[in-house]
């Protein structure tokens, strides 16, 4: 029998590769044929492992999903970045590595930086979704989230909707 281990932790220095290689596949995956193709190369060329270590040096929160030392996805969370909107939390990112998808991993995710937002005083949140992302759109309505806010996001010289889904 082969036995593994899966955890959701606070992301540590020698994380940072493997948040860069989720964010790598995560994107493509979620963003090809959505975002322009060359806006889509250069945001995830800025969010190498260079990036990721300094965010994890820096203390932002960032939580990883840990399948026996193999990152499979991750959640970056904080204050709301839109004051004009009541929710004091946010989750700015959360992804799974393609071959983690669908089996309740980014639910979990989502679940422990809610926890820990509503631990830190902010029991209510806001995640930022692009319209065209079907699957994201899908996921968060299935977790309750409402649809209160829809914003234009621009890449290159491209405009895409947005949608802003709160949870209380």
């Amino acid at each position: 029998m082969i036995e593994g281990v899966i955890s959701i932790r606070n992301a540590r220095e020698g994380d940072a590769a493997g948040i860069a290689d989720v964010h790598d596949a995560a994107w493509r995956d979620a963003y090809r044929g959505v975002i322009p193709g060359r806006e889509l190369e250069r945001l995830i060329a800025r969010r190498g492992p260079r990036w990721w270590h300094s965010a994890i040096m820096r203390g932002s929160r960032l939580l990883v999903l840990d399948f026996d030392e193999v990152i499979g996805g991750y959640v970056s969370y904080g204050r709301n970045r839109v004051p004009s909107l009541r929710y004091g939390g946010e989750v700015f990112e959360l992804y799974v590595a393609p071959e983690f998808q669908g089996i309740g991993f980014g639910r979990k995710l989502f679940e422990a930086a809610r926890e820990d937002l509503s631990a830190h005083g902010y029991p209510s949140l806001l995640v930022w979704a692009l319209a065209d992302n079907e699957r994201a759109i899908a996921f968060y309505t299935h977790l309750g989230g409402r649809n209160v806010r829809q914003a234009n996001e621009r890449f290159g010289d491209e405009t895409r909707a947005r949608c802003a889904f709160a949870f209380s």
